[in-house]
C-alpha cells in the first residue's frame, strides 16, 4: 500500500464512521498531513453537540468502531476534553476528541506505507465547505444533538 492508497482508506474509515452516526451530523475536512511514510486525515463536526449529548455521541462512535472490529487503545475521561482511541484490524489509528466548545474532532492516522504523492481529500457531491479552509466552530443545529444547548 502506498500513501495515496492509505489516505483513501483513511477517508473510507471516516466515511463509514459518519454513516453510522444517527441522527447525522454535518462536518468539514480538517487538515490533512503527510509524514515520511504516513498520512493523517481529519474531520471536524460543525453540528452543535450539547454538553448533555456528548457522552451519547462518544458512545455511538465507540459502538460503531467496536462493531467494525476495531480495538480500543485508550480513553481520556477528562470532562473538559474527552477522547477515545481505537485501532483498526489493518493498523490504522482512529481518534475522536471533544475539544473546545464541545466540537468533535476525528483523526485517522495511517500506518507506515510506501512513499507516494498524496492528493487532498475531496468533497462528496452536495457537501458544503472547502478542503483546506480553517475549521469553523459548530454552527449547525440538530433537534437531537443540540438539545439543551444555548
Amino acid at each position: 500500500m502506498n500513501m495515496q492508497e492509505a489516505a483513501d482508506r483513511a477517508d473510507e474509515i471516516l466515511d463509514s464512521t459518519f454513516s453510522r452516526i444517527r441522527p447525522e451530523v454535518r462536518w468539514v475536512h480538517g487538515e490533512s498531513t503527510e509524514g515520511s511514510c504516513d498520512v493523517s486525515r481529519r474531520r471536524a463536526v460543525v453540528t452543535v453537540i450539547s454538553a448533555a449529548r456528548r457522552g451519547s455521541f462518544l458512545g455511538v462512535v465507540e459502538r460503531a468502531w467496536k462493531g467494525s472490529g476495531y480495538r480500543r487503545l485508550g480513553v481520556n475521561a477528562n470532562s473538559g476534553s474527552p477522547a477515545t482511541y481505537f485501532e483498526t484490524p489493518d493498523g490504522f489509528r482512529v481518534r475522536l476528541l471533544i475539544g473546545g466548545g464541545g466540537q468533535a474532532f476525528f483523526e485517522v492516522a495511517t500506518p507506515c506505507v510506501d512513499e507516494s504523492p498524496v492528493t487532498p481529500p475531496t468533497l462528496a457531491p452536495g457537501q458544503e465547505g472547502h478542503v483546506g479552509e480553517p475549521v469553523p466552530t459548530p454552527n449547525v443545529r440538530s433537534a437531537f444533538w443540540s438539545a439543551g444547548a444555548p
